[in-house]
């Protein structure tokens, strides 16, 4: 899904849940603390998903003493393993946007920009094979 770069990601969770439910059986939606928001962790349980996201830390003050502060929510250990996998797609776009340019689209209109990252794709998973096969 494409959005203008001033639409923030959880603002598009739930119709990319929708989207990818339709397309594929999952069980899990791994998310990070940007998406900790009640909407998406229901609308994850609706779709008999388990949403799997890191909580956020929301501070209220920062002139609490530290042993009035409660101690931060955290992933089960269960939880933790499975959000390890983010990781390897964090991998993927930083590759992406390091050295297949799509950190710097010079192109306007959402054909083009779609057409850059998809040979910005292409070409990864292009050079994901040759290192498979030297």
């Amino acid at each position: 899904m494409l959005t203008a770069a001033s639409v923030h990601d959880s603002q598009v969770a739930i119709p990319l849940m929708e989207m990818s439910s339709k397309r594929v059986t999952y069980l899990y939606e791994i998310m990070d603390s940007a998406y900790d928001a009640s909407a998406i962790c229901q609308a994850s349980a609706d779709r008999n998903h388990q949403p799997i996201i890191n909580p956020h830390t929301r501070r209220k003050s920062e002139t609490q003493l530290p042993l009035l502060v409660k101690p931060q929510p955290q992933l089960c250990p269960a939880q933790a393993e499975r959000y390890k996998i983010r990781t390897m797609v964090e991998r993927v776009f930083g590759r992406l946007n390091d050295e297949f340019g799509a950190d710097t689209i010079r192109v306007r209109g959402a054909k083009k920009v779609m057409a850059h990252l998809m040979f910005s794709v292409l070409a990864l998973t292009v050079d994901q094979l040759l290192r498979l096969h030297p």
